[in-house]
């Protein structure tokens, strides 16, 4: 079962601008629990009035006995009644035979949508973290790339499989799916899983109680069909080991089908200094500015030196000094604007094979950037290991 906090959907008022016929068919395979926590359904439209107040006290205050369906219901139906959510929602249905009232509220359309396909809900839901800032690993293809296949619902499945193996060995449930978008020439795939249960205080009436649920998490791979490259963000090593064998293994017919590492090098910082920034020839970007630093000297005392300035490099050049000669370059940030913003954005690069960007869609022009200035070796031992 989802995290249940359905802030908007369980107020009474929110409730009240959802049709009546809608949200009766939303509610209707949950009569008797409701009617047994004192929030009875009219038996039809014909009958007395929906008990709102009621009927928010209830979804508002989820208890044990609260079933995993309506939970999953109320979770995805709050999470799609916004804005945003809305607007993705009608762009997700056109064409399609669901007729939706001209005059349909976020709340009413998420009510309609779930009742009438549960599985492109989740879909559209899905998409929604494609855009959260985060940091990716990187990892390359052992081989040859292939011609790459879309995988079909089969091979999902029976990926599906095997993640949740190892997310039950390790208490998350058995609740992984994997969602796949394509977008412009890359493919995403969306892992949606569980994670440990949870506890926390919550208050049902004038009494406090302890509300128990599993956590939902989604972590995020994208693939480069061109050039066999996969960047992933998840948190822990050993979700990123079963991510790369078992991606490897069902999309691609091989458990080390990612078994190389890209591999970042900061050492044009050091050998070209200001033309390691030049971007006039990567489409999208204005201007690079090199902010901060982090070099790795060692010694008896494990030495490591920051250096952080609106530009360093003109910091620099103030003090009539050069970049240091010396030590090991561990970590890079960068100043960028895009040509798409008004204000410029930080990107942070690591040694090895890991970068932190503020948007996703910021790593195809990033990349394109940092293979032109040498920063990407693909693989290929450089002198930072």
């Amino acid at each position: 079962m989802v995290t249940l906090n359905p802030r908007r959907f369980s107020k009474p008022e929110r409730l009240r601008q959802i049709a009546r016929g809608h949200l009766l068919r939303f509610l209707a395979p949950h009569r008797a629990y409701l009617a047994d926590r004192g929030a009875a359904l009219p038996e039809d439209d014909s009958d007395q009035g929906i008990d709102y107040v009621a009927l928010g006290r209830v979804l508002l205050s989820p208890d044990a006995g609260t079933p995993g369906e309506l939970a999953d219901a109320l979770y995805y139906v709050d999470e799609m009644s916004t804005t945003e959510g809305f607007d993705d929602l009608q762009e997700a249905i056109e064409g399609t035979a669901l007729d939706v009232d001209p005059h349909a509220t976020p709340e009413d359309l998420a009510v309609q949508v779930w009742v009438a396909d549960r599985e492109l809900l989740e879909r559209v839901h899905a998409r929604q973290f494609l855009v959260r800032p985060r940091s990716f690993e990187y990892y390359v293809a052992a081989r040859p790339v292939p011609t790459f296949t879309p995988p079909g619902s089969a091979t999902l499945h029976a990926l599906e499989g095997d993640l949740n193996e190892y997310f039950v060995r390790k208490r998350r449930g058995r609740t992984a799916r994997v969602f796949v978008h394509a977008k412009h020439d890359f493919v995403w795939f969306l892992v949606r899983h569980g994670e440990p249960f949870a506890r926390e205080a919550v208050i049902e009436g004038d009494e406090s109680k302890s509300a128990y649920f599993r956590p939902e998490k989604f972590d995020v791979l994208v693939y480069n069909p061109r050039v066999g490259e996969m960047r992933m963000h998840a948190e822990s090593r050993g979700v990123k080991e079963l991510y790369r064998t078992a991606f490897g293994l069902h999309v691609f017919g091989d458990p080390n089908y990612f078994s190389g590492k890209s591999k970042f090098t900061l050492e044009p910082l050091r050998t070209d200094c200001r033309d390691s920034l030049v971007c006039a020839d990567v489409e999208g970007i204005e201007w690079v500015k090199l902010k901060e630093y982090h070099i790795h000297w060692g010694g008896a005392h494990g030495e490591i030196e920051t250096r952080k300035a609106d530009d360093i490099y003109a910091a620099l050049e103030a003090r009539e000094r050069d970049f240091p000669k010396g030590g090991r370059l561990l970590r890079a940030s960068f100043l960028i604007k895009f040509a798409d913003a008004k204000q410029p954005r930080t990107v942070t690069l690591c040694t090895g094979n890991r970068a932190q960007y503020k948007r996703d869609d910021d790593a195809e022009i990033l990349e394109a950037w940092l293979t032109a200035r040498g920063f990407i070796t693909n693989g290929r031992a450089g002198t930072d290991d």
